[in-house]
């Protein structure tokens, strides 16, 4: 940081916006020319939001895939055949 930045006597709290970022917001940018730009940005679909205490071990997405990969490989085979059995498959062109 540079020394004009003085955040002596400052507390941040953690997580004040948290939930409002997982239900998603709306930001307003005021033009030069008067008018008002409205975007709402919500959560992708299939995005996933590690709680706080999870991320900490899990820091990106290839580590909680690799984990969950892991914990599949747990489960008896026949429950998996029956989970994919459900699940239509993939079709790829060729």
């Amino acid at each position: 940081m540079l020394p004009e930045y003085d955040f002596s006597g400052k507390v941040g709290v953690r997580g004040a916006y948290y939930q409002r970022m997982r239900d998603g917001y709306t930001i307003h940018v005021n033009q030069s020319d008067g008018t008002t730009l409205i975007q709402h940005v919500i959560k992708p679909e299939r995005t996933i939001t590690l709680d706080p205490d999870v991320y900490m071990y899990f820091r990106d997405a290839e580590a909680v895939n690799a984990a969950l990969r892991a914990l599949i490989q747990l489960i008896p085979e026949k429950k998996r055949r029956a989970k994919t059995a459900r699940t239509p498959a993939k079709r790829i062109n060729r």
